[in-house]
């Protein structure tokens, strides 16, 4: 009888852990404190594994526009009237959609840009556009994530770690 009660445990466990999806850089124990985080995702072929605020931030602006192995960043974001944007314009940029639609009207106008971001209706397009460029940049809420792309750490932590920095209802980083 114990032996069927631990085969069940076994099983209920295991179809627990793939219901729940599980992502990449998350582990069970912290993925409530990753649902209202915001993961920074890459090509799984990028090099890059941690990127300090400002580093994010030049990259974000356009004003970074090479990874350190010479392939070209792409960005992708969501496009307006998403949570997430909207704490992104406010917490990377430091902007309203008004400032960023005019900083990248601008920056193309004169050269100093050579490409707006590309603008996604949802996560798994955003998902789905980085697993196929691969100079491609984007965020997603942490919980979305999957296999098919890398989080990349921001300032040495994790989306579940406690002080990471990007959330949708997080304070400005300094």
């Amino acid at each position: 009888m114990a032996s069927r009660w631990i085969v069940f445990c076994f099983f209920f466990g295991a179809a627990t852990l793939l219901s729940g999806g599980l992502s990449a850089g998350l582990d069970a124990q912290s993925r409530g404190a990753a649902d209202d985080s915001l993961a920074i995702v890459v090509n799984r072929t990028n090099p890059v594994e941690n990127l300090s605020f400002p580093e994010l931030r030049r990259i974000f602006l356009g004003e970074q526009t090479h990874w350190s192995n010479g392939r070209r960043i792409t960005l992708v974001m969501l496009e307006p009237g998403n949570s997430e944007r909207q704490a992104v314009l406010v917490q990377i940029y430091k902007m309203g959609e008004k400032d960023f639609n005019s900083y990248f009207l601008h920056g193309m106008f004169t050269g100093e840009i050579h490409a707006a971001p590309k603008a996604l209706p949802s996560s798994a397009e955003v998902l789905k556009f980085v697993l196929n460029v691969p100079g491609a940049i984007g965020y997603v809420k942490a919980p979305d994530v999957n296999d098919s792309v890398k989080v990349v750490r921001v300032e040495s932590r994790l989306p579940s770690e406690k002080d990471y920095l990007l959330r949708l209802r997080g304070k400005l980083p300094k």
